[in-house]
């Protein structure tokens, strides 16, 4: 029988961790995932309005094999800066990339638009993002806050908060797969007007509420129930994530498994993959299990790096607290009972 990991979380997959930083009056921050060791990964993008940095030699067919660190950051363009805040503090460790006598870490990032949400962006001449993605790999660890913290700070997702969302998964041959999303959608997780998620089908152990499925199904189910805070944040939306395994990956498996999870997003937010979304999931394989996946194998990962992807959304959602000046609710502010 699978289950959870023992966290539940994406710090199961042994050698990731995790740090946030966040500026509660800029209501936006940034999330770091740590890798102790260089991991293999690699990057799908699905949605038609991306931010990113460093993608490219994500590729298979590209030199770079493995990262030292993946970053997920609100401020839109501006909160690029934070993966060099990343660079610095891997510096100062000693980490990164070898090339003759220099070592240059390799920190992929993607970016969420979170510009227009109550909070006070006059930051003066240069934004704090850099410092922010510091703060974050300085602060990462197995444990963390999820909801309204990180580059959930300022998560919105169709009239209510979003934020940071983390879920894993044991498989039968031994694999976990885990996820860790920044939820900005312009589509919505619930059903309808309902206070029942998309993702209620794949959830375990009531991690966000155990409401299951309406009964009946309610007749606006298929509604866009979208809520535009203006026309800029119209064109400005994006759910970004991390889908990583301890299986032992191939650069081009782990573009396949990003793939694959990239249908947790389609499952767990109506509408998905819009023009308007920047929808990006980047995958990392430790290979600490010693797994080295079957062809039997891969139906398997590729069905529940979905489940664990719709899950890891639907729990960003459900754990955001409410903070001074939002825009929108929570969902437990929205739906009390």
């Amino acid at each position: 029988m699978i289950k959870p990991g023992p966290t539940n979380s994406i710090t199961d997959i042994k050698g990731l961790k995790v740090g946030n930083a966040q500026d509660d009056t800029l209501k936006s921050g940034v999330t770091v995932l740590m890798c102790e060791e260089p991991m293999i990964a690699s990057v799908a993008v699905h949605g038609g309005g991306p931010g990113t940095r460093d993608t490219e030699l994500l590729s298979p067919e590209n030199t770079v094999e493995a990262i030292n660190a993946l970053v997920l950051s609100g401020g839109s363009a501006f909160g690029l800066d934070a993966a060099s805040g990343v660079q610095a503090y891997l510096r100062e460790k000693g980490q990164g990339f070898t090339v003759g006598n220099v070592k240059v870490p390799i920190v992929p990032q993607a970016i969420l638009f979170d510009l227009i949400n109550g909070g006070d962006k006059d930051w003066g001449k240069y934004p704090p993002y850099r410092e922010l993605g510091y703060e974050a790999a300085s602060h990462a660890s197995s444990k963390f806050e999820t909801g309204t913290t990180g580059a959930g700070t300022g998560a919105l997702v169709a009239g209510l908060k979003g934020g940071l969302g983390t879920a894993s998964i044991k498989l039968e041959n031994g694999i976990t797969l885990a996820a860790l999303f920044a939820v900005n959608a312009l589509g919505s997780p619930l059903i309808g007007n309902t206070h029942h998620f998309h993702a209620a089908m794949f959830e375990q152990a009531k991690e966000f509420g155990g409401y299951g499925l309406p009964s009946p199904t309610p007749r606006n189910a298929d509604a866009l129930n979208i809520k535009f805070l203006d026309q800029a944040s119209s064109v400005s939306n994006t759910t970004i994530g991390i889908i990583a395994t301890d299986a032992i990956l191939t650069k081009a498996q782990a573009k396949r498994l990003a793939i694959a999870a990239h249908d947790g997003i389609a499952r767990a937010l109506y509408p998905a993959h819009t023009p308007f979304d920047g929808d990006l999931i980047f995958a990392v394989a430790s290979g600490g299990s010693g797994i080295v996946p079957q062809k039997n194998d891969w139906t398997d990962m590729a069905a529940h790096a979905s489940n664990v992807t719709t899950r890891a959304i639907a729990n960003g959602v459900y754990s955001t607290s409410a903070e001074k000046g939002d825009l929108f609710p929570t969902y437990k502010e929205k739906f009390p009972r």
